[in-house]
């Protein structure tokens, strides 16, 4: 389940960096560490022993005792590693600002999920993120250019959101249905015309593409007629892109919705492209429910868990949209403990002895169902939310689907 792990970690990565980008501190007290696996930790921990010492002379009483106290907090975790990890180690240490005027403390360490380049240490009112903050760009980047003689479109696919870079309006006359020696120029008028436009919408795609051609994994072209192969044929486009054009693709428009037309089209044929992947599942997903005996599939936090635990569910698509806790409560008198999708309001009643029960914890849907999954062998599939099949899976499912192995005998009715 190497693929899931993976999902999973990327998930529970980007979740962190949304977490520490929320918290800010008092004063500049809010210590960021990014050590590369190349660090020595003894030299790690001299470098922090000299910027206690420089820390010792803050004027501000407060942010001088915060600063040390994080200093301290690092250099005593930093005693259980010999050497930093394969990808180095990043930590984020401060007094952070809660409620009023109070503070509490804050440690996160991460392991990056690549390695770290650069040793920095910064003290701030905020988590320098910078550096781990490159590792959730996208990696499957294509080029995207939609054409024809009125207008032109080029944009980039980054994993499965669609990004506009320009929209072309050309000013190519119509044709000119006039004949005689006036109408063989107008035509040569027009040529030039369309060779500019031609001409302006190859500088764009070059200044686009070019600094980032290395991680283009393919350009698609596309367009009605066949202004997009001559288009691709001529010297518009320099050889470096030429190089990396998978397919011309006859679509219907040259604007935003024709680069949403051209990624449809690309998908039928570049199946490992992620967006692609994420519309297979969808449509296997669609396929089962639609069928008239209820077929294979299965949505809905009840339903699912239920699945899960009969060992019952084949794949599960989970939204990275999702944002649902698990509210974990016990009872203080008889131990009995409950769980809940919703944080109630008032107090909950235990169900056995009626005394008021209090939060034990509380965990993310998200790593709650994978786990699930985890332990029945499930295969699982993170959908993101900027893709249309995302946007289906969170707003018409809950965030919660999947595909049955068999129809267990108790069923679960879909929620919701």
């Amino acid at each position: 389940m190497a693929t899931d792990d993976m999902q999973i970690r990327r998930y529970e990565f980007k979740k962190a960096l949304q977490e520490l980008e929320n918290l800010k501190g008092r004063g500049t007290e809010l210590v960021s560490l990014y050590i590369p696996p190349t660090k020595q930790i003894p030299d790690v921990v001299q470098y922090l022993r000299e910027e206690y010492s420089t820390s010792s002379n803050i004027k501000s009483k407060s942010t001088r005792k915060n600063v040390l106290a994080a200093i301290e907090s690092i250099m005593s975790r930093l005693k259980s590693y010999r050497f930093p990890p394969e990808n180095g180690l990043v930590f984020f240490v401060g007094h952070v600002a809660t409620r009023g005027d109070q503070t509490e403390m804050y440690v996160k360490i991460i392991e990056p999920p690549e390695p770290i380049q650069t040793f920095m240490y910064t003290c701030d009112s905020y988590f320098h993120l910078e550096q781990l903050k490159q590792f959730l760009v996208e990696k499957e980047i294509y080029g995207l250019i939609v054409i024809d003689r009125k207008e032109a479109t080029v944009g980039f696919l980054n994993g499965t959101t669609i990004q506009v870079v320009a929209n072309e309006q050309s000013l190519v006359p119509s044709k000119h249905h006039q004949g005689g020696q006036s109408s063989r120029r107008y035509e040569r008028l027009i040529e030039i015309a369309a060779h500019e436009f031609f001409k302006k919408v190859g500088e764009i795609a070059n200044n686009a593409f070019i600094p980032v051609i290395k991680d283009i994994k393919a350009v698609f072209i596309g367009g009605p007629g066949a202004t997009k192969e001559y288009f691709f044929e001529r010297d518009y486009l320099r050889n470096e892109i030429k190089n990396k054009v998978k397919d011309l693709l006859d679509i219907g428009y040259t604007d935003e919705t024709g680069l949403r037309e051209l990624v449809e089209k690309a998908s039928e044929t570049m199946k490992e492209m992620r967006i692609a992947r994420e519309k297979d599942l969808m449509n296997r997903f669609m396929m089962e429910i639609r069928k008239s005996d209820g077929g294979l599939g299965v949505y809905g936090e009840m339903a699912i868990k239920s699945a899960l635990e009969q060992k019952a569910l084949d794949l599960l698509l989970i939204s990275e949209d999702l944002n649902k806790i698990k509210y974990t409560y016990k009872c203080p008198s008889c131990g009995y403990i409950k769980e809940v999708f919703s944080k109630p309001e008032g107090d909950i009643p235990c169900d056995k002895c009626s005394t008021p029960m209090i939060l034990d914890h509380e965990e993310d849907l998200v790593e709650v169902f994978y786990k699930l999954a985890e332990a029945s062998g499930a295969k699982v599939e993170i959908i993101s939310g900027n893709s249309d099949e995302g946007k289906l899976l969170q707003k018409a499912f809950g965030g919660l689907a999947g595909i049955l192995r068999y129809v267990p005998k108790a069923t679960v009715p879909q929620q919701q």
